[in-house]
């Protein structure tokens, strides 16, 4: 095949893997789109005086894989302080909180594992003589929970309950006292004004050596599911005043219960802020919360009692606010957990008829009268395997015990829907889980803990869902997700072929070439 134009950049010694295995070894790639596919004789002919040309010793070209599901803004705050995600009990918690690092006099941490708390009741009492009267404030794993000790909780003024204007709350004891655990955003955002703020150049910084390391797993774009706050636009426009982004980023700002028109009409309108690697596309709903904390939307409650309740008060508004979006051809992707959750934003769906296409975020636990509805309906499933390794295979993990038996067998269906005929894509939900886009793929074959019984994808379905499957839940399998002439230059070069090699070698398999948008962004 021949190229207009010499190339930028040539990729030669590639053993292409198309949706169907190409014989194909050389990819040209200029002004950050294909131009041509072919074989090394071809790219000799391609060449020119100014084309780099990289030699990729038989790997295995993917298009770039996509992390569907991220967090990398708002993440850098989640995932501040004290890494705690390697604590399995309260004893190993206490030794990490005595040693932990002070900053402006508090304790911060993050990635706390619910099953660390063995079912007891989550109070700050269990930690205070660790803390020995310091401030502290750790983010449970999931990011919708946290626990304050008894002095944080004194200087953000959280004295008892207090009634929120979505599914949120104060947890505290028969006496009305807050026990310090803060159960989802609004309860937790009180907490936002007297933790220890974060330098604009410290964030710029980490943001940059984030997307980075995301890279060099073979990331070339995520779908950031929030807009990290009102700043963040202008952070991205000046990292890319001053030289690239590592990752293109696609944002998608949160639509909260009680939104109003106008508000959603500024929803509407920040569709039209954009960069050169990064774009607002799309809006962020919640329709409920975790399993774990109680806050998932299920049709039965767990087996606390908890879970009955979604995270609009008025699930009707919800369906309207979404309704609001589509008629302005704004695509939308909810957070939906519980069957409830799952079902409702179904239902919603189901009522709009022709525009933008609209995603499920998690879908954790789904009975099969929903699966079908998928792709009937034209939504995506978006899902992130990782997640599955805070459930254990006997199901006596936190996530499990609360769904009981029968919901917990129905455990991250991927599999499942996708022989549904469902568009599946993946990703991680960093700062929840890692964000190496290996271990996403791996997982996808092999799942663990509770879905561990579960069939897995098989190598090219996990595969598409960070590649095709995640170009078509953004809207953009026209010109993204795969290797071809007019695609975008995004693209992912592995030691081994990972469709073919067995799911633990593909979880630690080099990367040797990361390209997004025709800039290499990592090389071996």
């Amino acid at each position: 095949m021949s190229a207009p134009e010499a190339p930028d950049l040539l990729l030669v010694d590639a053993r292409l893997r198309t949706p169907g295995l190409s014989r194909h070894t050389a990819v040209a790639v200029r002004d950050g789109l294909i131009t041509a596919v072919g074989d090394d004789a071809d790219a000799r002919a391609w060449r020119g005086p100014r084309t780099e040309v990289v030699a990729l010793a038989g790997a295995t070209l993917t298009p770039g894989l996509t992390d569907a599901h991220s967090h990398p803004v708002w993440g850098l705050e989640m995932a501040t302080g004290t890494d705690l995600s390697a604590v399995t009990d309260l004893d190993g918690l206490r030794a990490a909180l005595r040693g932990a690092e002070r900053r402006e006099g508090w304790v911060v941490g993050f990635g706390l594992d619910h099953n660390v708390f063995a079912g007891r009741p989550i109070h700050h009492a269990l930690v205070e003589d660790a803390l020995d009267g310091a401030p502290a404030h750790l983010r449970l794993y999931d990011g919708h929970s946290a626990l304050a000790s008894a002095t944080a909780l004194k200087a953000a003024g959280i004295d008892g309950p207090r009634v929120f204007g979505q599914r949120s709350e104060i947890v505290c004891d028969a006496e009305g006292r807050p026990t310090g655990h803060l159960v989802e955003h609004a309860a937790m955002d009180l907490m936002t004004p007297v933790l220890p703020a974060q330098p604009y150049a410290e964030r710029r910084d980490r943001l940059v050596e984030l997307l980075t390391a995301m890279a060099a797993t073979g990331l070339t774009g995520a779908h950031v599911m929030d807009l990290g706050g009102q700043d963040v636009p202008g952070l991205l426009a000046a990292i890319e005043a001053d030289g690239e982004l590592p990752l293109r980023l696609r944002l998608a700002p949160w639509c909260m219960p009680g939104a109003t028109e106008e508000e959603l009409d500024e929803l509407v309108r920040l569709q039209e802020r954009a960069g050169r690697h990064w774009r607002i596309g799309g809006v962020k709903f919640f329709m409920d919360g975790t399993v774990e904390g109680g806050t998932a939307w299920l049709e039965h409650a767990d087996c606390h009692g908890q879970g009955t309740d979604a995270f609009w008060p008025d699930p009707a508004a919800y369906s309207a606010a979404v309704r609001h979006l589509h008629r302005a051809g704004v695509g939308t992707a909810t957070h939906a957990i519980g069957d409830a959750a799952v079902r409702h934003v179904l239902d919603t769906v189901e009522t709009l008829g022709a525009g933008p296409r609209h995603r499920i975020e998690h879908i954790e636990t789904v009975p099969d009268t929903q699966l079908a509805r998928f792709a009937a309906l034209g939504v995506v499933a978006s899902m992130q395997p990782p997640h599955t390794a805070y459930t254990r295979a006997d199901r006596t993990d936190e996530w499990s015990k609360r769904l009981g038996e029968e919901r917990a067998a129905r455990a991250w269906r991927c599999r499942d829907l996708r022989d549904a005929g469902a568009a599946l894509a993946l990703g991680s939900d960093w700062p929840i889980a890692h964000h190496d886009a290996r271990q996403v793929l791996a997982t996808a074959r092999a799942p663990r803990g509770a879905a561990s019984a579960r069939a897995g994808l098989t190598g090219a379905m996990a595969l598409e869902g960070m590649t095709t499957h995640a170009a078509l839940a953004a809207g953009e399998e026209r010109y993204a997700g795969r290797i071809a002439p007019g695609y975008r230059a995004d693209l992912t070069a592995f030691a081994v072929d990972p469709v073919e090699a067995p799911a633990d070698e593909t979880a630690t398999a080099p990367v040797r070439l990361t390209v997004s948008g025709g800039r290499i962004t990592f090389r071996s």
